[in-house]
């Protein structure tokens, strides 16, 4: 089994640098239609991405994976030609529209915002044609397993990064709240947002707080359990995020992978030298969650819906303008350190100065000794991260032989790919020995430094019979280097994939609004699929009345320790609540003048979010 390792692409520069960190795939934006607004790439950037990426065998996934209106799909689709076009691997896709479209023939991979939840979902996708499916991000161990059982299609998963707090493509409340669809790429992230919690009657039970935020996604101690569970794609979250997180947590989980790559194949090519230690603590995290992968635990960061860090120990002293911090952190003049105050609310300060474990904040934050402190800006490991932090090379062999015009040098990498450069030089016997020749003649050619390549092994066929200059040498080795590269880049081209698409019958034969269907080629489609009723999506109709605004597997009964079920973990009451918190009690949250009623299915265990 090939095990990919794929990381966010923000753009060229964040790209070519998560490959260098050792991705054996990558997503990035198209120019339009993507579910990140804020990261889309020209087509000449991707087309530059794109080839250095084939370099060492990574492949790169262009998503286009917002709903689409009618006349969006001309223009999208003439995108995606010209995306195939620029040699991109595959198209991360979530408007099923596109299926009725003359698209060329990429593979295609549904986007988890497809609602990729359940078993019969999945055997559906890829009876339509997707080669791959993203899972949605709470599927649990079992349920992969499960869908292993019951399909043959790549499974696809998320390992690390951000949370949405709703099943993805099942959120309306940013539409709702201020006319940007999650669903087209605008989400304004209501989930990060404050709120009280209150009953019905007025009562407020938890006011302030951020109720629907989780920590952050961490899947790393899980990894072989995914692998036999089925997943082949372990994909970071991030392509908002900035080049120190993509760096450090790419590299992270290509030393763990590394590690456990007996018996599985790798991806792409090349191996990856790291110039710092890995640490995903020390960039962007709410704190982590393997959220359901295990069964459900505490998985919320109401605290704040911002980075808290590492955490670098507790207070021990509080002076004049000083303060002293146990542990074994090094700290640093610049480091930006947090911490959680009387009312559990963050707080932070800027270190202007450490003499050992003494530091003097910017500003003398409240403090007591006892206190845990957070480091979200870590001043050195940053700086290690502006720099060159990684290198990848590519094996390959030399081999140095003479012809009767001259000298050929020829090439073979460690994925069998071949190339060689020829030189016309007249043949001087050697008159400093065979030894000292072809000791000269290896070393010349081993210097591969500046390339892509490190030489596992240069042969010197002449067995030291010839004076060969080092210029003619170091000509023989850019040449056929330089050729290698263009080889490999050349020969690793995705190969057509025609989609079948089996004519199976949709899930359900009724579809309502989270169908999200916005243009009719999608309806054609799920009609061609035996569905006999259906209604448009709430981007086109605007109808919110007795629609969830937002459908998710997180409580806030259970977080909050007011299981109606009884569930372990959950019946623990929360030190926020102001008071009792009853089964029979209607629940809302607040913000900004505007109640949204809670709806607890426990027999799915799942929660809803209606508009009031």
């Amino acid at each position: 089994m090939t095990l990919e390792l794929l990381s966010p692409a923000k753009n060229l520069e964040f790209g070519r640098e998560a490959v260098n960190h050792g991705a054996d795939a990558l997503y990035i934006g198209a120019p339009a239609f993507g579910a990140r607004a804020a990261a889309t790439n020209s087509l000449a950037d991707i087309e530059a991405l794109v080839r250095y990426a084939h370099l060492y065998r990574a492949k790169v996934f262009a998503t286009v994976n917002t709903l689409l209106f009618d006349d969006e799909l001309e223009p999208a689709v003439a995108m995606i030609h010209q995306l195939y076009n620029a040699g991109v691997d595959a198209l991360i896709i979530q408007d099923l529209g596109l299926l009725e479209c003359d698209l060329p023939p990429i593979e295609l991979h549904a986007s988890t915002q497809c609602h990729n939840a359940s078993v019969e979902r999945v055997k559906f996708m890829e009876s339509v044609g997707f080669r791959r499916v993203i899972l949605a991000r709470e599927t649990s161990l079992e349920q992969v397993q499960a869908l292993r059982e019951a399909t043959s299609v790549d499974l696809e998963a998320f390992v690390h990064g951000a949370l949405c707090v709703s099943y993805s493509g099942q959120c309306y409340m940013s539409q709702y709240l201020n006319q940007r669809s999650g669903n087209r790429g605008c989400c304004s992230q209501p989930c990060r947002s404050s709120y009280d919690l209150v009953i019905a009657d007025g009562r407020t039970l938890v006011r302030d707080r951020h109720l629907l935020s989780l920590r952050d996604f961490n899947a790393s101690q899980h990894l072989a359990s995914m692998v036999a569970a089925g997943i082949t794609s372990f994909k970071i979250e991030g392509r908002l995020k900035d080049l120190s997180y993509v760096k450090n947590v790419t590299a992270y989980y290509r030393q763990l992978l590394d590690n456990m790559m007996e018996g599985h194949a790798r991806a792409s090519s090349g191996a990856c030298t790291f110039f710092f230690t890995p640490d995903p603590d020390r960039t962007f995290n709410r704190g982590y969650t393997d959220y359901f992968l295990r069964g459900r635990r505490p998985m919320a960061n109401m605290a704040t819906p911002k980075s808290m860090g590492k955490r670098v120990g507790e207070v021990t002293a509080v002076g004049r303008g000083t303060l002293t911090v146990d542990g074994d952190e090094p700290l640093a003049n610049g480091d930006g350190l947090c911490f959680l105050d009387a009312d559990g609310r963050l707080q932070g300060f800027l270190v202007n100065e450490v003499q050992g474990r003494t530091v003097r904040p910017n500003h003398m934050p409240d403090l007591r000794v006892g206190t845990p402190l957070w480091r979200n800006q870590d001043q050195r490991f940053e700086h290690l991260l502006q720099g060159r932090s990684a290198e990848r090379l590519i094996g390959v062999g030399l081999r140095f032989s003479a012809t009767p015009q001259g000298f050929v040098l020829d090439l073979l990498d460690e994925d069998g790919v071949g190339a060689s450069a020829c030189v016309e030089a007249d043949h001087s016997e050697s008159t400093a020995g065979a030894e000292k020749s072809t000791a000269n003649i290896v070393r010349q050619l081993s210097k591969c430094g500046g390339t892509p390549f490190r030489p596992d092994h240069v042969v010197d066929a002449t067995e030291g019979r010839y004076f060969v200059p080092a210029a003619l040498l170091n000509q023989l080795r850019r040449d056929g280097l330089a050729a290698l590269e263009a080889r490999r880049i050349a020969c690793f081209r995705p190969a057509d994939c025609r989609r079948t698409d089996l004519g199976a019958p949709c899930t359900d034969t009724a579809l309502d609004y989270r169908a999200n269907i916005l243009n009719q080629r999608a309806e054609d489609f799920y009609r061609r699929h035996g569905v006999q009723q259906l209604e448009r999506g709430l981007e086109a109709t605007g109808d919110y009345d007795g629609r969830a605004l937002m459908t998710t597997r997180y409580c806030l009964r259970y977080e909050l320790g007011a299981c109606l079920q009884g569930r372990a973990g959950g019946t623990r009451p929360s030190p926020l609540l102001e008071g009792d918190l009853r089964p029979a009690d209607t629940l809302c949250l607040l913000n900004n003048g505007r109640r949204f009623r809670l709806e607890f299915d426990c027999r799915q265990c799942l929660m809803r979010i209606y508009k009031r």
